[in-house]
């Protein structure tokens, strides 16, 4: 191949976002050699055709894989790669059960147990509220839940900015303090959730930087996030013009369909309606798992109108309410 078709080491990196010094490295330990070597000036030239193979080996580098390793999975043994992700699993694994313990170990004298709960109860409340939580770069604190414990009454609620879940449940508190707020890591709780599950009885301890769950002190870590004013939300809808009482069964029956959105309309539904009747569209991303989760048999719909939020509210053994936001019915139809 001549050299017009080649591409310089400085190119071939701007292509791969590799490093010319790190082509070197992989030349010298025979992954990527060149295509070329100018033997008069030592300039190293790479083929199109090579990007792949740089691309690999960059991806690979990223989950710390080694140069053997690399070479076999090059060579064509792809297992490889999932003997190495495994291997990183324990690692990590390991590593959170070392850092659990040192926690364990630093935070006992600043540890205050809060209360203790129902451990299967606790669990259904968590997952049923981090239905709404989600992960985005410039707004961490949608990735928590906010925990608030007043009273002998533990609140939960989290957000995607598309539907608001706020759950709570009672609880049977120690004596001191009564009161106490966090944003706690969505993935912590998701992790935790697991082992409380396991328990019938769960004693919730909380330290400057986590909240704690024993039995298997399983820790949650505290975000430093301030939660939007949910009830400063809820106060600012206007005032309820269709309220609908429906059985949760007969709603989950709507989602019985191959469609991205649900047709909301109270005309012709079997359920008992207070004000004029509505007709809204939902994603189902959003509306299902308001549904899914809500408590006891019957769901009570507060409808302000076609472009505010939704208010879903069930209760037993606590209650539960979420904000759901409707789509542009009419918009829809444009779109069919």
């Amino acid at each position: 191949m001549s050299t017009s078709k080649l591409m310089t080491i400085g190119a071939f990196a701007r292509a791969t976002g590799l490093t010319p010094g790190a082509l070197r490295f992989y030349a010298d330990s025979s992954l990527l050699e060149p295509a070329r070597i100018d033997e008069t000036t030592g300039y190293r030239y790479y083929a199109p055709g090579q990007l792949e193979q740089a691309e690999v080996i960059r991806s690979l580098r990223q989950i710390d894989m080694p140069l053997d390793m690399i070479g076999s999975v090059l060579a064509g043994d792809g297992a490889q790669i999932d003997r190495h992700v495994t291997a990183l699993t324990d690692r990590a694994r390991l590593a959170a059960r070392s850092a659990a313990a040192v926690h364990a170990t630093l935070d006992t004298e600043s540890r205050t147990t809060m209360f203790t709960v129902n451990g299967p109860v606790l669990a259904a409340a968590f997952d049923q509220t981090l239905t709404a939580t989600s992960h985005h770069p410039e707004h961490p604190v949608l990735g928590g839940v906010y925990l608030e414990w007043r009273d002998g009454t533990l609140t939960m609620t989290a957000t995607d900015r598309f539907r608001l879940v706020s759950r709570s449940l009672v609880t049977k508190a120690t004596e001191g303090e009564h009161e106490w707020t966090a944003v706690v890591d969505g993935d912590d709780l998701r992790s935790a959730v697991q082992t409380v599950r396991q328990h019938h009885r769960v004693q919730v301890d909380r330290t400057p930087s986590a909240v704690i769950f024993r039995p298997g002190d399983v820790r949650a870590g505290i975000l430093a996030a301030q939660f939007p004013d949910y009830r400063a939300m809820l106060g600012a809808l206007p005032d309820v013009t269709t309220r609908i009482v429906v059985a949760k069964s007969s709603l989950l029956s709507m989602f019985d369909t191959e469609n991205e959105y649900i047709y909301f309309a109270t005309s012709g539904m079997d359920a008992t309606v207070s004000g004029p009747d509505v007709d809204m569209a939902f994603a189902v991303t959003t509306l299902y798992p308001a549904v899914v989760a809500a408590l006891g048999p019957d769901v009570m719909i507060d409808v302000s109108g076609p472009e505010y939020p939704v208010v879903i509210r069930s209760a037993d053994s606590g209650d539960l309410t979420t904000l759901a936001m409707p789509v542009d019915r009419k918009l829809l139809l444009s779109r069919s």
